[in-house]
């Protein structure tokens, strides 16, 4: 029986990719590193030190902690410059997020830094949804490794735990991703996957291991997630 999902933030619930990659292309640029469409959706689940770090080691170039650190600050500024004009958020992923809430512990997992989360479920007022947010503050490495995914799991757990229930087991807990890395994470700590098509192709998702994939969350119900993914 499914008693919890962890959800990806950035390609499940806002749709910023486009925003991110923008506002990386602009930065960057300014440090003499091009980034091609390519290069960004390759880079899919890194936080945003490993993203950067990986743009300066494709064009054979160095960056110091100082500069990333920098560089970071500049592209969540030209972020919150998009998001704050008009908030991307999938449309009926609010609705989605809250009937899903009546019926299952919710939690974040996401390579996000958790101001950007944190401001984004502020101003949609969803964060009252969220019992757990994994941010990339909390873990040492980024997706594909599954670290992110155990500590949700984990952290998920106590909460229930916590509040009375039993403890979970992995399989009662299902992940929703928009990205084959945070599958991949996601099976790595013996998590069940739903790929949502809002970034990648089903097919990719699917081979990254997702048990099943939605074009569009406002399709799926607390009971359909529960008939897919309760197993016997």
């Amino acid at each position: 029986m499914i008693k919890a999902i962890l959800m990806d933030f950035n390609g499940v619930i806002i749709d910023d990719e486009p925003i991110q990659m923008r506002a990386y292309q602009s930065v960057l640029k300014e440090h003499g590193v091009d980034l091609t469409e390519e290069d960004y959706y390759d880079s899919l689940g890194m936080d945003d030190r490993t993203f950067v770090r990986a743009a300066f080691d494709r064009v054979a170039k160095t960056v110091s902690d100082e500069e990333c650190s920098e560089i970071i600050t500049s592209k969540t500024a030209a972020w919150r410059k998009e998001v704050d004009a008009k908030l991307p958020l999938f449309d009926g992923i609010d609705n989605f997020i809250e009937k899903m809430a009546h019926h299952y512990t919710l939690g974040i997992v996401s390579m996000a830094n958790v101001s950007e989360i944190e401001y984004v479920l502020e101003r949609a007022d969803l964060k009252k949804y969220f019992s757990t947010i994994i941010s990339s503050a909390d873990v040492k490495k980024c997706k594909p490794d599954p670290e992110s995914y155990d500590l949700g799991f984990r952290k998920i757990d106590a909460v229930r735990t916590s509040s009375g229930h039993l403890p979970m087991s992995r399989e009662e807990c299902v992940v929703i991703e928009d990205s084959p890395p945070g599958v991949v994470a996601a099976v790595k700590a013996d998590l069940q996957a739903l790929g949502v098509t809002n970034t990648v192709p089903a097919e990719k998702m699917r081979e990254a291991g997702a048990r099943a994939t939605a074009n569009d969350l406002r399709d799926w119900f607390p009971e359909s997630l529960r008939l897919v993914f309760t197993t016997e």
